[in-house]
């Protein structure tokens, strides 16, 4: 089965849902999910940065590499619509 294709903000979505509910990461913030440079196949994004709040640092370390690992076999990180393509003006 190929990845579905997801924009940044749904793909931030679906992360921080999935690890809100790995335990001891409810209260767990993803800011964004980011592109990996150069990467054509398989996981194209990573999750950079998350906001701990009252969740222990091993629990969500444990939960964003489940979550990487498991995700990034679903779903691949498309260019928004809107975003510019970086052409000359």
């Amino acid at each position: 089965m190929a990845p579905i294709g997801k924009t940044q903000a749904e793909l931030t979505r679906l992360v921080e849902d999935a690890i809100r509910s790995e335990p001891g990461c409810e209260t767990v913030q993803v800011l964004a999910v980011t592109p990996l440079p150069h990467v054509r196949e398989g996981r194209n994004w990573q999750i950079p940065e998350v906001v701990l709040g009252d969740s222990l640092i091993s629990d969500v370390d444990r939960a964003v590499m489940s979550v990487q690992r498991r995700l990034g076999r679903e779903f691949h990180l498309i260019a928004d619509q809107s975003e510019p393509t970086g052409g000359s003006a």
